[in-house]
């Protein structure tokens, strides 16, 4: 299970993280990072809990009815974020990152999803890295 603490909540940080961010298609997902460069400065109230944990990476997920019923759903969810998971360590301190489930997603395991986040992971800090 992923933590509370690297859960994406704001609608806002999931657009942000969308328009703004590297995207990598993969036949399952498509993954979108984006870095923060500095603390919100938007005017909206920061809770305790979101200072606390202003420099650690999010992880958040969209996933469509296109994937399938609720219980379907709910499975590639619960499968993501056992993945997302193990690539925490990967991210950068003020990362976002967003897991769009494709509808082929329904019927894939665990492994071929884990495998296709940390490429388009990959993917994606390689082209940040040559941006640079």
């Amino acid at each position: 299970m992923l933590p509370a603490r690297y859960r994406m909540r704001r609608s806002a940080d999931f657009g942000a993280t969308v328009k703004h961010g590297r995207r990598a298609v993969q036949p399952d997902v498509i993954v979108y990072s984006w870095v923060m460069d500095a603390p919100r400065t938007d005017g909206s109230e920061v809770s305790a809990f979101d200072a606390a944990s202003a420099n650690t990476p999010r992880v958040g997920l969209i996933i469509s009815k296109s994937v399938g019923r609720a219980v379907d759903r709910h499975r590639v969810a619960r499968r993501l974020r056992h993945v997302a998971r193990d690539v925490l360590a990967d991210l950068a301190p003020r990362e976002h990152l967003v897991i769009r489930a494709l509808p082929g997603s329904n019927g894939a395991t665990s492994d071929e999803l884990g495998t296709q986040l940390r490429t388009g992971l990959r993917s994606i800090h390689r082209a940040a890295g040559a941006m640079r």
